[in-house]
């Protein structure tokens, strides 16, 4: 019997650069750029920017591997999915759900007030400012920056106006503040991953500073 089990994600590939950035090594996995809420990988724990790379203890080389490997467990079935995040791999258990028609949900932020813009995020061509409480709620993080304008290498690593800044240098940000600190911590010269949503999928980029 073929099963169409399902977790409830949206997964893309992870570059070479991005494994690279981001302390993987070489390419694998599945880069998890959104959640559906209430399902299976939402009660797990899964979090947008996640890679998982291995499910039920086999590895996941390519994205395209994780669908086939879920759709063939019977739906009911406790898995266990080992996702790479902030540096580190932890095991999740996630329960199986059954393939349904996909709903499709629209989006909108908040566009927040405007904050001054802090030197660290300016230096890289970032202009950011915290998230309204209805902007959080909206997009269902507790934390991140909104990008009002972007210029230099933030432009060149394709940040828009309008993208949530979630994590920068696989540390979570939970507001301008913070975002200073780890910028403020890093070498300049050296190139930054940075996890952002756009709508309603996550993805990372990695900014080069100009020199």
């Amino acid at each position: 019997m073929r099963w169409r089990g399902r977790i409830g994600v949206q997964i893309d590939q992870v570059s070479k650069e991005v494994a690279e950035s981001i302390g993987l090594g070489k390419p694998h996995g599945a880069l998890v750029r959104g959640v559906e809420k209430g399902a299976p990988a939402d009660k797990a724990g899964v979090e947008a920017g996640d890679i998982i790379v291995k499910f039920d203890g086999k590895p996941v080389e390519k994205s395209s591997d994780l669908p086939r490997m879920v759709g063939s467990t019977k739906p009911g079935t406790k898995s266990t999915l080992t996702v790479f995040r902030r540096g580190s791999t932890k095991d999740l258990s996630v329960v199986i759900a059954e393939i349904e028609a996909e709903k499709t949900v629209a989006k909108t932020a908040d566009k927040p007030a405007k904050s001054k813009e802090p030197t660290a995020a300016q230096a890289l061509g970032l202009t950011v400012s915290d998230l309204t409480d209805a902007a959080k709620k909206e997009l269902g993080v507790n934390g991140g920056v909104q990008v009002d304008a972007v210029t230099d290498a933030a432009a060149r690593a394709g940040l828009r106006e309008g993208d949530v800044i979630l994590a920068v240098a696989n540390v979570s940000v939970g507001g301008v503040k913070e975002l200073e600190a780890v910028l403020a911590k890093l070498d300049k010269a050296k190139a930054i991953n940075v996890l952002f949503r756009r709508g309603e999928w996550a993805q990372y980029t990695v900014i080069r500073p100009n020199r």
